[in-house]
Protein backbone atom coordinates (compact mmCIF):
# COMPACT_ATOMS: atom_id res chain seq x y z
CA UNK A 1 0.00 0.00 0.00
CA UNK A 2 1.11 3.58 -1.17
CA UNK A 3 0.47 5.30 2.95
CA UNK A 4 0.51 8.97 1.85
CA UNK A 5 0.51 9.32 6.08
CA UNK A 6 3.15 7.88 7.91
CA UNK A 7 2.65 6.28 11.23
CA UNK A 8 3.84 9.34 13.63
CA UNK A 9 1.25 11.06 10.90
CA UNK A 10 -1.55 8.88 11.15
CA UNK A 11 -1.39 8.51 15.84
CA UNK A 12 0.25 11.82 16.80
CA UNK A 13 0.37 12.89 20.80
CA UNK A 14 -2.69 13.67 22.07
CA UNK A 15 -2.14 14.72 25.43
CA UNK A 16 -5.57 15.05 27.34
CA UNK A 17 -3.73 18.32 29.73
CA UNK A 18 -2.49 20.41 26.65
CA UNK A 19 -6.01 20.39 25.07
CA UNK A 20 -8.49 19.71 28.00
CA UNK A 21 -10.24 23.50 27.42
CA UNK A 22 -10.31 22.67 23.51
CA UNK A 23 -11.96 19.51 23.96
CA UNK A 24 -14.30 20.72 26.44
CA UNK A 25 -14.92 23.70 23.77
CA UNK A 26 -15.83 21.22 20.96
CA UNK A 27 -18.04 18.60 23.40
CA UNK A 28 -20.23 21.65 23.48
CA UNK A 29 -20.13 22.44 20.31
CA UNK A 30 -20.60 19.07 19.17
CA UNK A 31 -24.26 18.58 21.45
CA UNK A 32 -25.41 21.61 20.13
CA UNK A 33 -25.32 20.12 16.38
CA UNK A 34 -25.93 16.29 17.78
CA UNK A 35 -29.11 17.82 19.68
CA UNK A 36 -30.08 19.14 15.76
CA UNK A 37 -30.38 16.29 14.52
CA UNK A 38 -31.75 14.25 17.27
CA UNK A 39 -34.57 16.58 17.12
CA UNK A 40 -34.86 15.97 13.05
CA UNK A 41 -33.96 12.52 12.23
CA UNK A 42 -36.44 9.45 12.73
CA UNK A 43 -36.08 7.51 15.56
CA UNK A 44 -33.53 4.66 14.71
CA UNK A 45 -33.02 1.67 16.89
CA UNK A 46 -30.21 1.95 19.58
CA UNK A 47 -30.34 5.48 18.98
CA UNK A 48 -28.28 5.31 15.43
CA UNK A 49 -30.05 8.39 14.54
CA UNK A 50 -27.68 10.41 16.88
CA UNK A 51 -24.09 10.71 16.12
CA UNK A 52 -21.66 12.04 13.93
CA UNK A 53 -19.87 10.08 11.43
CA UNK A 54 -15.73 10.89 10.67
CA UNK A 55 -15.21 12.44 7.26
CA UNK A 56 -11.67 13.44 5.57
CA UNK A 57 -12.60 17.04 6.71
CA UNK A 58 -14.14 16.50 9.77
CA UNK A 59 -16.91 15.03 11.88
CA UNK A 60 -20.58 14.91 9.68
CA UNK A 61 -24.13 14.50 10.75
CA UNK A 62 -24.48 13.01 7.60
CA UNK A 63 -28.30 13.58 5.94
CA UNK A 64 -30.93 15.06 7.95
CA UNK A 65 -34.26 14.65 6.75
CA UNK A 66 -36.72 17.90 6.63
CA UNK A 67 -39.70 18.48 4.96
CA UNK A 68 -39.57 17.11 1.71
CA UNK A 69 -35.86 17.63 1.50
CA UNK A 70 -32.52 17.39 3.31
CA UNK A 71 -29.40 19.06 5.09
CA UNK A 72 -26.24 18.19 6.39
CA UNK A 73 -24.35 19.91 9.07
CA UNK A 74 -20.27 19.54 9.06
CA UNK A 75 -17.59 20.14 10.99
CA UNK A 76 -14.77 20.80 8.57
CA UNK A 77 -11.40 20.42 10.91
CA UNK A 78 -8.89 21.36 8.38
CA UNK A 79 -10.20 24.62 7.10
CA UNK A 80 -11.73 25.28 10.35
CA UNK A 81 -15.16 26.09 9.61
CA UNK A 82 -18.87 24.88 10.69
CA UNK A 83 -20.35 23.88 6.91
CA UNK A 84 -23.97 23.47 6.33
CA UNK A 85 -25.70 22.68 2.85
CA UNK A 86 -29.56 21.53 1.44
CA UNK A 87 -30.79 19.57 -1.48
CA UNK A 88 -31.54 22.54 -2.85
CA UNK A 89 -28.27 23.20 -3.07
CA UNK A 90 -27.88 26.17 -0.54
CA UNK A 91 -25.30 26.10 1.81
CA UNK A 92 -23.88 28.30 4.69
CA UNK A 93 -20.54 28.56 6.76
CA UNK A 94 -18.45 30.00 9.15
CA UNK A 95 -15.64 30.15 11.02
CA UNK A 96 -14.20 28.36 13.88
CA UNK A 97 -11.79 30.00 16.00
CA UNK A 98 -10.36 30.93 19.96
CA UNK A 99 -12.32 32.42 21.48
CA UNK A 100 -16.11 32.18 20.12
CA UNK A 101 -17.88 31.38 22.99
CA UNK A 102 -20.74 28.40 23.26
CA UNK A 103 -23.23 30.97 23.06
CA UNK A 104 -21.77 32.83 20.32
CA UNK A 105 -21.46 29.68 18.20
CA UNK A 106 -25.39 28.43 19.09
CA UNK A 107 -26.20 32.50 17.85
CA UNK A 108 -24.60 31.72 14.70
CA UNK A 109 -25.59 27.97 13.85
CA UNK A 110 -29.43 29.02 14.56
CA UNK A 111 -29.39 32.18 12.47
CA UNK A 112 -27.67 30.55 9.27
CA UNK A 113 -29.55 27.33 10.04
CA UNK A 114 -32.93 29.98 9.97
CA UNK A 115 -31.47 31.87 6.74
CA UNK A 116 -31.61 28.54 4.89
CA UNK A 117 -35.08 28.14 6.03
CA UNK A 118 -34.57 25.49 8.60
CA UNK A 119 -36.51 25.95 11.65
CA UNK A 120 -35.65 24.15 14.79
CA UNK A 121 -35.22 24.25 18.67
CA UNK A 122 -33.74 22.32 20.81
CA UNK A 123 -33.49 21.10 24.25
CA UNK A 124 -30.57 23.83 25.44
CA UNK A 125 -29.94 21.75 28.24
CA UNK A 126 -25.94 20.37 27.83
CA UNK A 127 -25.76 16.47 28.47
CA UNK A 128 -23.09 14.22 30.29
CA UNK A 129 -20.67 17.61 29.87
CA UNK A 130 -18.42 19.41 31.04
CA UNK A 131 -20.54 22.51 31.50
CA UNK A 132 -23.96 22.62 32.88
CA UNK A 133 -24.45 26.17 31.55
CA UNK A 134 -27.53 26.33 29.14
CA UNK A 135 -25.56 26.67 25.73
CA UNK A 136 -27.58 30.70 24.82
CA UNK A 137 -25.72 31.43 28.37
CA UNK A 138 -22.60 30.06 28.11
CA UNK A 139 -19.27 32.27 27.99
CA UNK A 140 -16.91 30.31 29.75
CA UNK A 141 -15.70 27.89 27.04
CA UNK A 142 -14.15 29.78 24.38
CA UNK A 143 -10.66 27.45 23.74
CA UNK A 144 -9.75 26.22 20.12
CA UNK A 145 -6.73 25.65 19.49
CA UNK A 146 -6.34 24.75 15.69
CA UNK A 147 -2.88 22.15 16.23
CA UNK A 148 -4.96 19.81 18.95
CA UNK A 149 -8.18 19.65 16.48
CA UNK A 150 -6.20 18.88 13.55
CA UNK A 151 -4.65 16.10 15.64
CA UNK A 152 -7.81 14.84 17.22
CA UNK A 153 -9.16 14.81 13.55
CA UNK A 154 -6.01 12.56 12.74
CA UNK A 155 -6.35 10.68 15.38
CA UNK A 156 -10.31 9.73 14.60
CA UNK A 157 -9.18 9.19 10.86
CA UNK A 158 -6.91 6.69 11.49
CA UNK A 159 -9.17 5.00 13.95
CA UNK A 160 -12.14 5.01 12.16
CA UNK A 161 -10.42 3.07 9.33
CA UNK A 162 -9.23 0.43 11.87
CA UNK A 163 -12.67 0.20 13.10
CA UNK A 164 -14.04 0.19 9.98
CA UNK A 165 -11.92 -3.14 9.31
CA UNK A 166 -13.04 -4.60 11.98
CA UNK A 167 -16.34 -4.12 11.77
CA UNK A 168 -16.45 -6.10 8.25
CA UNK A 169 -15.32 -8.82 9.98
CA UNK A 170 -18.24 -9.66 11.78
CA UNK A 171 -21.74 -10.53 9.90
CA UNK A 172 -24.34 -10.02 12.61
CA UNK A 173 -25.73 -7.13 13.42
CA UNK A 174 -23.72 -3.87 13.74
CA UNK A 175 -23.36 -0.50 14.28
CA UNK A 176 -21.92 1.80 11.81
CA UNK A 177 -18.75 3.57 12.92
CA UNK A 178 -19.74 6.32 14.38
CA UNK A 179 -19.23 9.47 17.54
CA UNK A 180 -21.80 10.18 19.80
CA UNK A 181 -21.83 13.92 21.22
CA UNK A 182 -22.75 12.85 24.82
CA UNK A 183 -20.05 10.94 25.77
CA UNK A 184 -17.32 12.45 22.95
CA UNK A 185 -16.62 8.52 22.27
CA UNK A 186 -16.07 6.95 18.68
CA UNK A 187 -17.35 3.68 18.70
CA UNK A 188 -18.40 0.17 17.23
CA UNK A 189 -20.99 -2.10 19.09
CA UNK A 190 -21.77 -6.07 17.93
CA UNK A 191 -24.87 -7.09 18.81
CA UNK A 192 -25.37 -10.99 19.78
CA UNK A 193 -29.42 -10.82 18.69
CA UNK A 194 -30.83 -12.14 22.20
CA UNK A 195 -32.55 -9.83 23.72
CA UNK A 196 -30.79 -8.56 27.18
CA UNK A 197 -32.63 -7.91 30.45
CA UNK A 198 -34.13 -4.47 31.12
CA UNK A 199 -31.92 -2.81 34.03
CA UNK A 200 -33.62 -1.59 37.01
CA UNK A 201 -34.47 1.83 36.58
CA UNK A 202 -33.19 2.77 33.48
CA UNK A 203 -34.09 5.72 31.49
CA UNK A 204 -34.83 6.03 28.69
CA UNK A 205 -31.59 6.77 27.01
CA UNK A 206 -30.21 3.57 28.86
CA UNK A 207 -32.77 1.34 27.50
CA UNK A 208 -32.92 1.69 23.96
CA UNK A 209 -28.84 0.86 23.64
CA UNK A 210 -28.77 -1.60 25.74
CA UNK A 211 -31.81 -3.83 24.60
CA UNK A 212 -29.95 -6.35 23.24
CA UNK A 213 -26.58 -7.83 24.57
CA UNK A 214 -23.48 -6.14 22.79
CA UNK A 215 -20.21 -6.00 23.30
CA UNK A 216 -18.85 -2.27 22.42
CA UNK A 217 -15.48 -1.36 21.54
CA UNK A 218 -14.27 2.78 21.47
CA UNK A 219 -11.59 5.66 21.54
CA UNK A 220 -11.91 8.56 23.88
CA UNK A 221 -10.02 11.18 24.15
CA UNK A 222 -9.85 11.07 28.09
CA UNK A 223 -11.57 12.37 30.87
CA UNK A 224 -11.52 13.29 34.27
CA UNK A 225 -11.24 9.26 35.06
CA UNK A 226 -9.13 8.33 32.46
CA UNK A 227 -6.76 11.60 32.06
CA UNK A 228 -5.50 10.12 28.87
CA UNK A 229 -6.72 8.83 25.70
CA UNK A 230 -7.67 5.16 25.09
CA UNK A 231 -9.65 2.56 23.76
CA UNK A 232 -11.88 -0.07 25.58
CA UNK A 233 -14.17 -2.40 25.41
CA UNK A 234 -17.31 -3.76 27.62
CA UNK A 235 -20.13 -6.25 27.61
CA UNK A 236 -23.75 -5.46 28.20
CA UNK A 237 -25.04 -7.09 30.22
CA UNK A 238 -21.67 -8.51 31.95
CA UNK A 239 -21.25 -11.97 32.13
CA UNK A 240 -19.60 -14.06 34.96
CA UNK A 241 -16.05 -14.44 34.61
CA UNK A 242 -15.43 -11.40 31.98
CA UNK A 243 -11.96 -10.12 33.62
CA UNK A 244 -10.53 -13.30 33.64
CA UNK A 245 -10.05 -13.79 29.94
CA UNK A 246 -6.60 -12.64 28.28
CA UNK A 247 -6.11 -9.60 26.10
CA UNK A 248 -3.87 -8.44 23.90
CA UNK A 249 -1.62 -7.00 23.35
CA UNK A 250 0.09 -7.41 26.37
CA UNK A 251 0.03 -3.96 27.79
CA UNK A 252 -3.99 -3.94 27.66
CA UNK A 253 -5.70 -4.72 30.92
CA UNK A 254 -9.16 -4.44 32.76
CA UNK A 255 -10.30 -1.80 34.58
CA UNK A 256 -12.77 -2.86 37.31
CA UNK A 257 -13.49 -0.17 39.22
CA UNK A 258 -17.61 0.05 37.73
CA UNK A 259 -18.22 -2.88 36.03
CA UNK A 260 -15.30 -4.73 33.84
CA UNK A 261 -13.94 -2.59 31.41
CA UNK A 262 -10.69 -3.79 29.14
CA UNK A 263 -8.42 -0.87 28.67
CA UNK A 264 -6.15 -0.23 26.19
CA UNK A 265 -3.90 3.03 26.12
CA UNK A 266 -3.71 5.15 23.01
CA UNK A 267 0.42 5.85 23.59
CA UNK A 268 0.83 1.92 24.05
CA UNK A 269 -0.62 1.91 20.33
CA UNK A 270 1.23 5.06 18.87
CA UNK A 271 4.31 3.94 20.27
CA UNK A 272 4.04 0.36 18.42
CA UNK A 273 5.65 -0.98 15.63
CA UNK A 274 1.98 -1.69 13.91
CA UNK A 275 -0.22 0.73 15.03
CA UNK A 276 -3.28 -0.83 13.52
CA UNK A 277 -2.33 -4.82 14.18
CA UNK A 278 -2.25 -3.32 18.16
CA UNK A 279 -5.98 -1.88 17.86
CA UNK A 280 -6.68 -4.69 16.06
CA UNK A 281 -5.56 -7.45 18.20
CA UNK A 282 -7.10 -5.31 21.20
CA UNK A 283 -10.59 -5.60 19.92
CA UNK A 284 -10.41 -8.87 18.78
CA UNK A 285 -9.52 -10.38 22.00
CA UNK A 286 -11.67 -8.19 24.07
CA UNK A 287 -14.56 -9.38 21.71
CA UNK A 288 -13.73 -12.84 22.53
CA UNK A 289 -13.56 -12.28 26.24
CA UNK A 290 -17.21 -10.92 25.84
CA UNK A 291 -18.54 -13.69 23.75
CA UNK A 292 -17.02 -16.32 24.72
CA UNK A 293 -18.42 -15.69 28.24
CA UNK A 294 -21.69 -14.56 26.90
CA UNK A 295 -22.21 -17.98 25.15
CA UNK A 296 -22.23 -15.91 21.82
CA UNK A 297 -22.36 -18.15 18.89
CA UNK A 298 -19.05 -17.04 17.65
CA UNK A 299 -18.43 -19.37 14.79
CA UNK A 300 -21.91 -18.55 13.32
CA UNK A 301 -20.63 -14.72 13.06
CA UNK A 302 -17.31 -14.81 11.60
CA UNK A 303 -16.68 -13.88 8.14
CA UNK A 304 -16.21 -16.40 5.54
Amino acid sequence: MNNFINKTEAFPELPLAEWKDTKNTLHLYLQIIGKIRLENHPLINHWWNVPFYVTPLGLTTATIPYGFGSFEIEFDFINHKLKMRTSKGEDREFNLHDGMTIAKFYEEVFANLESLGIETEINTNPYEAPSEILFPENTEFKSYDKEYIEKFHQVLTSVNNVFTEFRGHFIGKSTPVHLFWHSFDLAVTRFSGKKAPEKENAGIVERRAYSHEVISFGFWAGDENVPAPAFYSYTAPEPKGLPNKPLKPSSAEWNTDNGSMAILMYDEVRNAENPRQAILDFLESSYLAGAKSADWDIEEFKLR
